[in-house]
């Protein structure tokens, strides 16, 4: 029996093996692999048109130098997409729940991004933390407030992640807790009410899921953009 809303967000294990590692690793048994015939079936033309239309958008405000990142940024899209919604089945566990996951995504990407613009353009790259303009008394203030917002961006994207899906869970578990507990044959008005909203809330989440995965890359194409 669960005792507390939060437990299913501990990370399960069976026989010493954290479920957090083969939840990372299955999705990737379930994408379909092209076969080497000219001619594919619809599953795979779906998934290369997906691929296709999200790389060229992401790509779109990038220059030349930016478009090595297209691989890498597609696939965390992919994979971000398929754990977030393999985790709102039930009985399965959800690691992009897990802040230290969306953080050990979001440090290297945005670290990288940084090196990235340092050693390309150093003078552009250091100009972000002082807006043109600036009165003089205002300099070291700006310097410091900006520097602190450029820190917590990886922050920034991996609480962004880790909350979003924390309280869509939270929501479902709690709208369902209601539905179970409101009989039909007892409280049918309100068990009909409750298993609308449930409905429509899952719904929800599954756009949420989508949505999320998207914005995580999304940002992290932006601030490639600032460094290239």
């Amino acid at each position: 029996m669960m005792v507390s809303f939060f437990d299913q967000f501990a990370s399960p294990s069976y026989l010493g093996i954290p479920n957090i590692a083969v939840a990372i690793a299955l999705p990737w048994v379930l994408y379909p692999t092209p076969p080497a015939r000219w001619i594919n079936n619809r599953l795979i033309t779906i998934q290369g048109w997906f691929i296709n239309r999200f790389t060229n958008q992401l790509m779109l405000p990038l220059n030349v130098g930016g478009h090595k990142w297209a691989l890498l940024l597609a696939s965390l899209m992919i994979f971000l997409i398929t754990i977030n919604m393999l985790g709102l089945l039930p009985y399965t566990f959800t690691p992009t729940t897990q802040l230290s996951l969306n953080m050990g995504f979001a440090v290297p990407l945005w670290l990288a991004t940084v090196i990235i613009g340092m050693r390309n353009q150093p003078t552009i790259a250091l100009g972000h933390l002082l807006p043109e303009g600036t009165p003089i008394p205002l300099i070291p203030v700006l310097i410091i407030i900006e520097t602190i917002s450029l820190l917590i961006r990886p922050l920034a994207l991996g609480v962004r992640l880790t909350a979003n899906l924390t309280a869509g869970h939270l929501l479902i578990q709690l709208i369902a807790t209601a539905v179970f507990v409101s009989r039909l044959p007892m409280m049918p008005t309100v068990a009909i009410l409750t298993a609308t909203v449930l409905f429509l809330l899952t719904l929800l989440e599954v756009a949420v899921a989508m949505i999320q995965a998207y914005v995580f890359v999304l940002l992290l194409s932006l601030y490639l953009q600032e460094n290239v």
